[in-house]
């Protein structure tokens, strides 16, 4: 029977060391409410270098963690198409200034022919009026006089034309070279395109690509960035970016350097949602730069949006879902109103009062 009862005892024991019962009461605290968001750190001005055209790359000129200055050729793209149609376009281009210049055959066969033509007009000229005198004279026909007249009016008319095509000559001439300094200036940007330049000047973060990579337009070769001002790039979930306002302060911990806290301000919120990490965009300046700056690193942080002081609050941990806590007495647990909320604690703005007793049930 001693037994027994032993047992007994023992399970009530065991039973009451499940469950330990702590109770709390509501106390008026300065709180500062805070959304949390991680990120990583980015270079300000980061852009992707890319290729312009498609063919090996022949030549790298940088390595990670170089300094680049903008226009500096950073890759060579083999591209031989693009060559041979600057090489084209160059020859075709000397045609045509040959063809506009004064000593152009073309233009000088016609400039003869005009000659010619204004000779032939000035002996039919001669020839008309001695056949004028001859026929008052009646030393001719009128007939006669008619002929020679209709000579002249058509020699006339040959030099017109002659002119005339003597300017259309000299005008076509002179839209193909227009043609031809369009297309060789085209040509020789699509061939300075296999010159990978750095469009801005800065950092290389990242090297995408190796000498010897196949890359088509567009492929991006490296990641570049301002040198030294990097900022935080967060993502804010989509229930809370109503409350993130520029201008707010920051408290940013690099996973890195996880002891030392650094202070920065929203400088920008993205006008877009992220599909690829369901979030909100924001950008954090800080007031001074890490030590570290590799673009990349993970980081955490706590956006100052406002607070309070001598609010009502209890510890977090005694809110349930659903906004309810367990006040000692009841038998229900009770749904509160809340305001701000820290890390720790939550400001009760309805629902309870300083001599209220919570308890949470700690398994």
């Amino acid at each position: 029977m001693k037994t027994i009862v032993a047992i007994s005892i023992s399970l009530l024991v065991l039973s009451s060391c499940g469950k330990k019962t702590t109770e709390v009461r509501p106390q008026y605290k300065d709180i500062t409410e805070m959304v949390f968001a991680s990120g990583v750190l980015e270079p300000n001005d980061k852009y992707n270098l890319t290729a312009q055209s498609e063919g090996y790359l022949v030549k790298l000129n940088f390595t990670e963690g170089d300094i680049v200055t903008a226009g500096t050729v950073l890759a060579i793209v083999d591209n031989k198409q693009s060559v041979f149609n600057d090489k084209s376009a160059t020859e075709l281009l000397s045609i045509s200034l040959t063809n506009v210049s004064n000593n152009a055959p073309a233009l000088k066969q016609a400039e003869a022919n005009i000659v010619l033509a204004r000779e032939k007009v000035k002996q039919d000229e001669l020839q008309l009026a001695r056949y004028k005198k001859l026929m008052e004279s009646n030393s001719v026909s009128k007939v006669e006089y008619e002929n020679v007249s209709l000579a002249l009016e058509n020699s006339k008319t040959n030099l017109s034309n002659l002119q005339q095509a003597y300017q259309l000559q000299k005008q076509q001439a002179q839209q193909q070279l227009i043609v031809q300094e369009s297309q060789k200036s085209i040509n020789s940007f699509f061939s300075d395109n296999n010159n990978i330049k750095a469009v801005v000047g800065g950092k290389v973060y990242k090297k995408l690509k190796e000498t010897g990579d196949y890359v088509r337009r567009g492929d991006v070769i490296a990641v570049i960035g301002n040198a030294t001002e990097l900022y935080a790039r967060l993502n804010i979930d989509e229930s809370n970016i109503s409350k993130i306002k520029v201008g707010q302060k920051t408290i940013i911990q690099l996973n890195s350097t996880k002891a030392i806290n650094y202070e920065g301000v929203v400088s920008e919120i993205l006008p877009a949602f992220e599909e690829a990490t369901q979030s909100f965009i924001c950008k954090v300046k800080f007031n001074k730069e890490p030590e570290l700056k590799i673009s990349g690193t993970q980081l955490q942080a706590n956006i100052i949006i406002g607070s309070k002081t001598k609010a009502l609050v209890i510890p977090r941990s005694y809110l349930d879902f659903g906004n309810k806590v367990s006040v000692k007495g009841m038998d229900e647990s009770l749904k509160v109103t809340t305001g701000f909320i820290s890390n720790e604690w939550v400001e009760i703005t309805e629902g309870l009062k300083v001599s209220d007793v919570l308890v949470s049930q700690n398994k």
